[in-house]
Parts: C-alpha cells; sequence; structure tokens
C-alpha cells in the first residue's frame, strides 16, 4: 500500500490520515486498535474519497466498485485500514444510525479482518462484543427520542 501509506510505522503506532473534506467523528480508535490487536500493533487508517476506494479494491481485490472499507495486513504486525467516508455517511443514513455509529462498526470490522477473521458467525459474534464496549451507550443516546434534548431525563419523585 505505499501509494497511500502514511509513513513509516514504529512499533506500537496508530496513525490516522483524512484525504477528504470530510469531518471525521472523534471515536476511539487507539483503544480499540489495542483491544482487538493489540499494543504492538502498527496501524493506520486513512480516509478517502470514492475514486480512490474503487481504485484500489479493484486492483487489490478485482472488484470495480466502491468499498467502504478495505483492510490490508502489511506485515505480521502493521497494518492498514482505508475507509470512505462518503460511501460510509451514506449507509449510515439508509440504515438510520449515526455517521460516528457506522463508522466505528466498520473499523472495529476492519480490525477483525487485520486479526486474521473471515465473516461468519465468529466474526459477527466479536463486531457484536467489540460494538457493545466501545459503542453502545452512544447509541442508545441517538436512539432516544430525537425531539428530546439528549439531557439526562429527571428522576420521578415518589408519590
Amino acid at each position: 500500500m505505499a501509494d497511500i501509506r502514511l509513513a513509516d510505522k514504529m512499533q506500537g503506532g496508530f496513525f490516522t490520515t483524512n484525504t477528504t473534506r470530510l469531518r471525521i467523528p472523534r471515536l476511539q480508535f487507539s483503544a480499540i486498535k489495542n483491544d482487538i490487536l493489540g499494543e504492538n500493533y502498527s496501524l493506520s487508517i486513512a480516509f478517502v474519497d470514492e475514486k480512490k476506494s474503487r481504485e484500489l479494491n479493484k486492483k487489490y481485490r478485482k472488484k470495480d466498485k466502491v468499498a467502504n472499507v478495505l483492510s490490508f495486513s502489511l506485515k505480521k504486525k502493521e497494518g492498514e485500514i482505508i475507509l470512505c467516508g462518503t460511501v460510509i455517511k451514506k449507509e449510515a443514513e439508509s440504515f438510520g444510525k449515526t455517521f460516528g455509529l457506522h463508522l466505528g462498526i466498520l473499523v472495529i470490522h476492519g480490525m477483525l479482518h487485520l486479526k486474521g477473521m473471515r465473516h461468519g458467525s465468529i466474526m459477527d459474534k466479536a463486531e457484536k462484543k467489540y460494538d457493545q464496549k466501545y459503542f453502545y451507550r452512544n447509541r442508545r443516546r441517538f436512539l432516544h427520542d430525537p425531539d428530546s434534548s439528549g439531557g439526562i431525563s429527571q428522576r420521578r419523585t415518589k408519590s
């Protein structure tokens, strides 16, 4: 992945780059990386546009379509995740999710691939585990009544 690789990595490093104009929500990328791949794993996450995503998907997977997430294992303890933010944002809207929550599960998905997992029930269980751990609280907040202020509700007094 020399064409979009960020820089020489130190052992256990974590790097992100955004080559798009899309505003990326703050997520616990480093904590998730350490939890799934380990502290000694060097990971870069790159946000690319649809053209670059299609190009990489065609070159490395022989699929001529835009991918939401691509994972590339570079060495035993080094990898890269490529995310197409515009596709992820469109998917999130169509699924009724927030961009941040959908992005989070796709980052987890990409990391599980780097760990060596393939699609199936084991990967589904792992995704659910990490989704619950890192995003459950936020999901509950986002799924409550949209007309509410999002603040903490007042406790009812006993009568």
